[in-house]
């Protein structure tokens, strides 16, 4: 099972991530830990990351979800994945990209019963706080106006669970564990 985190910069993505690593001896795989120089240096100057910029990046971490799916591990992965295009490279690398047009609408069936999305939700307003106060990290607050205008949320049928970023970490950890009994009965007691 892979758990996607996903959501814009400063939503806690990497934050939840760490703290379910630890809770259930998952591995986590920062995405930002995946982009090419060019683009960190591209956010780093303020400059927001294209499609074209960002399709290397969403390939690599396909690559990182399907070794780990191959293995036959539970993961978890951030990753923005701000547009469903982008999730659907998550989900399917290159093939996502042979779509006739980024419009067109994936069958349902074409989502991976063991990989989740969730999404982290919040207020452009308390993420710019969070973001603004943030040291050490390469994208700017000023950024974040051009995440929240390319974000599309996701859909149910893209198997996600969304999470209020206002609740606390060890909140959002106790509905992912719920979700993971509720889609793994084997899980049993985490």
């Amino acid at each position: 099972m892979i758990y996607i985190i996903m959501g814009v910069s400063g939503c806690g993505k990497s934050t939840l991530g760490i703290f379910l690593s630890e809770k259930l001896n998952w591995p986590f795989h920062e995405g930002d830990s995946f982009h090419p120089k060019e683009n960190i240096e591209k956010m780093a100057r303020g400059e927001p990351l294209t499609d074209q910029d960002r399709i290397p990046w969403l390939l690599k971490l396909h690559e990182v979800i399907q070794r780990e799916k191959c293995s036959g591990c539970d993961a978890l992965v951030a990753c923005s994945a701000l547009k469903r295009q982008y999730r659907q490279i998550l989900l399917h690398g290159s093939r996502a990209l042979s779509a006739s047009s980024p419009e067109s609408q994936w069958d349902v069936s074409s989502s991976s019963s063991d990989v989740f999305f969730i999404y982290l939700h919040g207020e452009y307003d308390f993420i710019y706080q969070r973001l603004a106060t943030r040291k050490g990290h390469y994208m700017r607050a000023d950024l974040l106006r051009s995440q929240f205008d390319a974000l599309e949320p996701p859909f149910n049928e893209e198997n996600v669970l969304t999470l209020d970023i206002r609740k606390g970490v060890s909140e959002m950890a106790v509905e992912v564990e719920k979700h993971i009994i509720s889609v793994k009965p084997s899980a049993g007691q985490l």
